[in-house]
């Protein structure tokens, strides 16, 4: 019979099981399974029990895995959607049209100020004493002027009958001076040959010619357009004779290399090149053109803005005389903001300045 001790060894020398803890964890099955059996060995109630088998006594217990509890997901942000960019987005359209109505308003103030100091020292300098209030009556009684000969329909009259001499004259001169100009600029004989004859009338004054056109026209509607013909046509000529002498040679030399005709270079590079020239010509006949007509509708006229201010001098209507002139000054500011908007139209080829 060999004791505790020498099992012991012998086990721990790996050659035999020692034999007394298998019997005591055989006994202890055997008392777990019987009912009321082994009391003492059986799991508290209080001790929670899983499904696997009561360990051996003696052996080691086995740690069971600890389990992890599971991570809390932090809560995701969601991503700004439309309804959260909307409001930014707004509010920058908001701020970006301020600052252009700012923008704008402040151009015209700056454009305005010298207008506005103006009508300002002409409403103070009458009643002030600075000047005859007979002689230059103040702003305020120009627009009740202004106002009265409006609401019965003479200005309306005599403007009707000033623009459409003047329109008419000026239409006739640039279609005939810009054709004739392109000609004059282009070919050089024909420059050689009319270019005395330019000099001579171009250096006439309209006005100088006005009772020759009345003695051979009469002193109807026909000498008064042919005056304003005659005025308009120098400065378009003469600014379109030298927008195309001026023209780029080397989109000239371009054009000619590729084969184009004549026509085709006049289309292509000649009449864009010459666009801002020709216009700056036309927004002087635009100005001259009602110049003239107010001069010529002073001498045998019965209609007109020009007639209208000779009479009221004569009738010593001050206050009308003034009213017809500030007409004439709101009619060429608006035909030349016309003509302005015209030429950029034509013109959006071109680099802005810097």
């Amino acid at each position: 019979m060999t004791t505790g001790t020498d099992t012991t060894a012998l086990a721990a020398a790996g050659l035999t099981a020692p034999a007394e803890p298998a019997r005591a964890g055989a006994a202890i099955r055997k008392a777990a399974a019987v009912p009321g059996g082994a009391a003492g060995l059986a799991p508290a109630p209080s001790e929670p029990t899983t499904g696997t088998a009561p360990a051996a006594a003696g052996a080691p217990a086995r740690k069971a895995p600890a389990r992890k509890a599971p991570a809390q997901k932090a809560p995701a942000q969601k991503a700004p959607g439309r309804n959260a960019q909307a409001p930014a987005s707004g509010r920058a359209r908001a701020a970006t049209g301020a600052r252009a109505v700012v923008r704008v308003l402040k151009a015209i103030g700056l454009r305005s100020a010298a207008i506005l100091a103006l009508i300002a020292l002409w409403e103070i300098a009458p009643r002030a004493g600075l000047v005859d209030a007979t002689f230059l009556p103040p702003v305020s009684e120009v627009a009740v002027a202004w106002w009265e000969l409006a609401g019965d329909g003479q200005l309306a009259e005599h403007a009707q009958a000033s623009l459409i001499r003047s329109f008419g004259g000026f239409g006739i001169a640039v279609a005939v001076a810009v054709p004739l100009g392109l000609l004059i600029g282009w070919y050089r004989p024909l420059a050689d040959f009319l270019g005395p004859l330019l000099e001579v009338f171009r250096n006439t004054a309209a006005l100088a010619l006005l009772p020759v056109f009345v003695l051979l026209l009469g002193i109807g509607e026909t000498s008064k357009v042919s005056i304003v013909v005659y005025a308009c046509v120098w400065p378009v000529l003469l600014n379109t004779i030298s927008a195309v002498r001026n023209a780029d040679p080397t989109l000239i030399r371009l054009a000619r290399s590729m084969d184009l005709s004549t026509p085709r270079l006049f289309q292509k590079v000649i009449l864009p090149a010459s666009v801002p020239a020709v216009f700056t010509g036309i927004r002087l006949a635009g100005a001259v053109s009602i110049l003239v007509l107010v001069a010529a509708e002073m001498i045998g006229a019965k209609a007109g803005l020009g007639y209208l201010i000779n009479a009221s001098q004569y009738n010593f209507a001050i206050p009308q005389m003034y009213a017809g002139i500030v007409t004439i000054s709101a009619i060429g500011v608006g035909f030349n903001q016309l003509l302005v908007t015209v030429e950029r139209r034509l013109s959006l080829w071109r680099v802005p300045a810097a």
